[in-house]
């Protein structure tokens, strides 16, 4: 059985950076497509992030430049490095593997 469990979210101030981690089990954690999602209060979910077993990364428009995508196979563990955070970054943060989806961790950018 596939499990993600994700952590690191909490509150921070605008400009203000956090590190998400998210581990894995029951996958074949290096050769898995790895994505980390959002959903903001009222709105759809939305993909944040992916990261291919080749180690290729992709970002939403809204958050190229600012997050980065990385993982440590070793520790079946996925990250989220998100920097110059934004009020609408906030949003419970999940990460994703094919149908398989954990349990999230709230963000709150607020001053």
């Amino acid at each position: 059985e596939v499990q993600l469990q994700a952590s690191g979210g909490g509150l921070v101030q605008p400009g203000g950076s956090l590190r998400l981690s998210c581990t894995a089990s029951g996958l074949n954690f290096a050769r898995a497509y790895m994505s980390w999602y959002r959903q903001a209060p009222g709105k759809m979910r939305e993909w944040v992030s992916g990261l291919t077993m080749a180690d290729e990364a992709s970002y939403a428009r809204s958050v190229e430049g600012r997050f980065t995508i990385s993982r440590n196979i070793a520790k079946n563990t996925l990250y989220l490095q998100m920097n110059n955070l934004q009020t609408e970054d906030t949003a419970v943060y999940y990460c994703v593997n094919g149908g398989y989806r954990g349990q999230g961790t709230l963000v709150t950018v607020s001053s």
